[in-house]
């Protein structure tokens, strides 16, 4: 018996680091359904909203529109980067950027990254130039 309790004041404590560090990767269908919706319009040379304010581990969806007849993009790369992107949108999200069409939308479901503030921009030629710029803030 006394052979047991070493191995069990070892083993329990790793089964436990190894149980809590799986519960925290996957995130549930339960907190997309629950995620706060936030829409951004794109025109020409503006984002509306330009001030993003997020909470952090928090799921959003980012209903982003393009209003106008010409392409942008919505452009973040360091915001992207530390975002955790539902699987099912990573796709969407290319070098950090998301680009859309005349007249497209498209939606990204992400959990916002750690606080911080976020730069994002029209990366389509002279568009920041005219305007096309913002931020996200994390808090």
């Amino acid at each position: 018996m006394s052979r047991s309790r070493p191995f069990l004041r070892f083993a329990f404590p790793l089964l436990a680091m190894f149980t809590l560090a799986s519960s925290g990767g996957a995130q549930s269908t339960d907190d997309w359904r629950s995620a706060r919706l936030l829409t951004i319009h794109l025109s020409s040379f503006k984002f509306d909203p330009s001030d993003i304010l997020l909470d952090h581990g928090v799921p959003y969806t980012l209903h982003i529109v393009n209003g106008s007849s010409g392409g942008h993009d919505f452009a973040s790369k360091e915001f992207f980067a530390q975002a955790r992107i539902k699987p099912e949108d990573a796709g969407k999200v290319s070098g950090g950027r998301v680009d859309l069409g005349g007249g497209e939308s498209v939606d990204i479901h992400l959990i916002a990254p750690s606080p911080g503030s976020y730069k994002i921009r029209c990366t389509h030629f002279m568009h920041s130039m005219f305007g096309m710029t913002g931020r996200i803030v994390v808090r």
